[in-house]
């Protein structure tokens, strides 16, 4: 794996090894022509005459004497090669120090050179798909939805002012190069009462799931990542962005993980029957939603996300909850428009699954519809969709696979594109590589396409 990892093209190794191995070739060349001029002049009788025989070989055959020489070389100018490498790049590693070299340079050159891709939602899902993406490209920027308002992040919001930020740790522990303790620390729950974190069984990643009320004592609850995200914020005089901006540089994330406002959300929404309701953690659970919108509703984004999507090759919206991790994130007007006017390829990769509740026997095309709808027509160029239902599924999940109708109400129906994307283990999550590899492969072939319309129209 590491020789098949070296010899990578675009690495920026072999090139510089084989200068190396052409100029010992040459030094090889003298040195043979000052042997071979040496040897002319000393005597048969001389005993320097043996000890050049013995240093040049002489006493084997020719074939023999040429083999081992070359293997020889060969050995010393890879050993020496690798050796004088690790010397120069071991002071500048970072994460992992168990981490291969070649991946360290790997990372640093070839992924470099990735196309900039901006991923826009939140929860589990974003996170799922960026620790695929970050295998492809390290030009990444994820853009979170800071409208959460239960478990850990809802306490502190309430507490400290700040947006939640359970889905921004999530995305920095998928995206950080560090080693696996500090995502186990990020991650890791202060016990409640007994020793338990009470969960309401709807996921183990995300902070709604998890039983932090405000008469709980001290830290009962609370994930590690977040007091960081916290304190870091504090240190910088409340600048929630700068907090988040360190967080990235302290944990080496491999791209940026911004919120999508620096103004916490509180997320509305009217149900079929009229009813109205508030707060994420609440509609998340509500059955028949119609419509959601944000509150305040002249909220700004982000300029640093609006700076990314202005510059992306690619735009993926989504996986995650449709109503309370994505559409949340488009419906913040400088989001929506960026999106909008943005000339990169603009994929959504719909959930493999529906939510209890939340989007109870949706299909493909509601989906669709459901942005449309929120957002504006033509928003997406591209819709990802699984269509491999032979995983296994969940004994405990009361959701279903999205069935695939298609297309949509609309004039302006998306392209769409099926691929297998769902974990084997489980039918109800996308598995990170499946994933990365269908989008990746959906940009090489679809965004030439884009490009070229774009150049045309220009």
């Amino acid at each position: 794996m590491n020789l098949r990892r070296w010899l990578t093209p675009g690495i920026g190794v072999k090139r510089w090894l084989l200068v190396v191995f052409a100029g010992l070739l040459l030094l090889a060349l003298a040195a043979a022509h000052v042997i071979r001029q040496v040897t002319r002049d000393v005597e048969p009788s001389d005993g320097t005459q043996l000890a050049i025989d013995l240093i040049t070989l002489q006493f084997l055959p020719y074939a023999l004497r040429g083999l081992l020489a070359g293997l020889v070389g060969g050995g010393l100018v890879a050993i020496g090669a690798v050796r004088l490498i690790r010397a120069f790049m071991e002071p500048f590693r970072t994460g992992d120090v168990d981490q291969p070299l070649v991946e360290v340079i790997y990372q640093k050159r070839f992924l470099a050179r990735g196309p900039r891709v901006v991923a826009i939602g939140g929860g589990t899902g974003l996170s799922t798909l960026l620790r695929g993406l970050k295998e492809h490209t390290s030009n990444l920027t994820a853009v979170v939805t800071v409208a959460d308002d239960g478990g850990s992040s809802g306490v502190l919001r309430t507490e400290l002012g700040i947006p939640p930020v359970g889905d921004i740790r999530n995305c920095i522990v998928a995206l950080a190069d560090a080693e696996p303790l500090m995502s186990q620390l990020l991650q890791y729950r202060f016990p409640g009462p007994g020793g338990t974190v009470v969960a309401d069984g709807s996921g183990p990643d995300d902070d709604v799931s998890h039983g932090v009320r405000p008469d709980q004592p001290g830290l009962s609850g609370h994930a590690v990542g977040n007091l960081l995200i916290a304190a870091m914020c504090a240190i910088e005089d409340g600048d929630f962005e700068e907090g988040v901006r360190r967080m990235n540089r302290v944990l080496a994330v491999r791209g940026q993980v911004l919120p999508v406002s620096p103004t916490p959300l509180t997320l509305h929404a009217r149900l079929r029957d009229g009813t109205e309701i508030e707060g994420q953690s609440r509609i998340a659970r509500a059955d028949g939603i119609e419509r959601v919108w944000l509150a305040p509703d002249d909220v700004s984004a982000s300029q640093d996300a609006v700076a990314a999507i202005a510059d992306a090759d690619l735009i993926v919206l989504g996986p995650g909850s449709l109503f309370t991790s994505l559409l949340p994130s488009l419906l913040v007007p400088g989001i929506r428009d960026a999106v909008a006017a943005s000339p990169a390829l603009r994929v959504y990769v719909c959930n493999v699954a529906t939510q209890d509740g939340e989007t109870a026997a949706f299909d493909l095309a509601d989906h669709v519809e459901a942005i449309a709808a929120h957002t504006a027509a033509g928003l997406v160029d591209v819709v990802l969709a699984n269509n491999h239902f032979a995983a296994r599924i969940p004994n405990d999940w009361r959701a279903e696979p999205v069935r695939l109708r298609w297309p949509p109400a609309g004039s302006l129906a998306p392209r769409l594109v099926l691929d297998d994307v769902v974990a084997p283990d489980n039918a109800h999550h996308h598995d990170p590589e499946r994933l990365a590899a269908a989008i990746f492969r959906l940009y090489e072939r679809e965004g030439q396409r884009r490009r070229a319309g774009v150049a045309r129209t220009a």
